[in-house]
């Protein structure tokens, strides 16, 4: 979740949100990534989300089944924010988390 979180928000370092329209191919990725993080998020334990409440996780998992299952209503503006304000407080977030506990 933590490395997809990052390369989403890697990739709009520099860039305007103009540069999501203009660029087909950082769109589809960003919203990919996207999607990722959010599948990821629904595959972590019920446990796990119950001690993290600081991560949104139903927002997350939500987002997730908003671009997978409403691809043709996309709203490029709430994926550039996400991307832009969201990204790097969970990716903080879950850096601390994994500071206690090791990845596999």
């Amino acid at each position: 979740m933590l490395d997809y979180a990052q390369e989403a928000y890697s990739l709009v370092q520099g860039r305007s949100r103009e540069d999501l329209d203009a660029h087909r191919l950082l769109n589809l990725s960003l919203v990919h990534l996207l999607e990722i993080v959010g599948e990821a998020a629904n595959r972590i334990p019920k446990e796990d989300r119950v001690r993290y409440p600081q991560i949104p996780w139903s927002q997350i998992v939500n987002m997730r089944n908003r671009l997978v299952h409403g691809y043709d209503t996309i709203n490029l503006d709430i994926v550039w924010e996400i991307a832009n304000q969201d990204l790097p407080p969970l990716i903080a977030e879950l850096e601390k988390i994994l500071e206690k506990e090791p990845r596999d």
